[in-house]
């Protein structure tokens, strides 16, 4: 069996591809902060389910491509790898911005202390593997 099609570690490396995608739609969230109109998006975190897989999608480790836009032509096959969070409430400034700094401030610093657990843990499954069958 390939170390790729270990349970533990397809998770871990779902969840860090996750935590990346999250990341950057944060960052656009606080690049945004002053635009007119713009509303704050979040992702919806993966479920897996207790086969080692992914609920809503098939097999861990095979994420599609992800349409960034409607104009976009769609992958083979193609369906978003991450839902998007569209019921998070926010309050609209007059201008018709609905981005809280803070909140985003924390939502980051939230996301990149997960990454680096997942990063941790996926590095030790590694090591722990490497010895196991007498690489180190």
């Amino acid at each position: 069996m390939p170390i790729n099609d270990l349970p533990v570690l397809s998770a871990l490396r779902t969840k860090m591809q996750w935590h990346q995608e999250r990341q950057k739609v944060l960052a656009d969230n606080i690049a945004n902060s002053d635009t007119p109109g713009f509303k704050p998006r979040e992702l919806i975190e993966p479920k897996f389910a207790p086969t080692g897989q992914l609920a809503p999608w098939g097999p861990m480790g095979s994420l599609p491509m992800l349409r960034t836009s409607a104009s976009h032509l769609a992958a083979a096959g193609g369906a978003e790898s991450f839902a998007q969070n569209r019921n998070s409430g926010f309050q609209t400034r007059p201008a018709g911005n609905a981005v809280n700094l803070e909140d985003e401030m924390m939502k980051t610093s939230a996301n990149q202390m997960d990454y680096a657990a997942a990063t941790s843990l996926y590095s030790r499954s590694l090591s722990l593997l490497k010895t196991a069958i007498g690489k180190r």
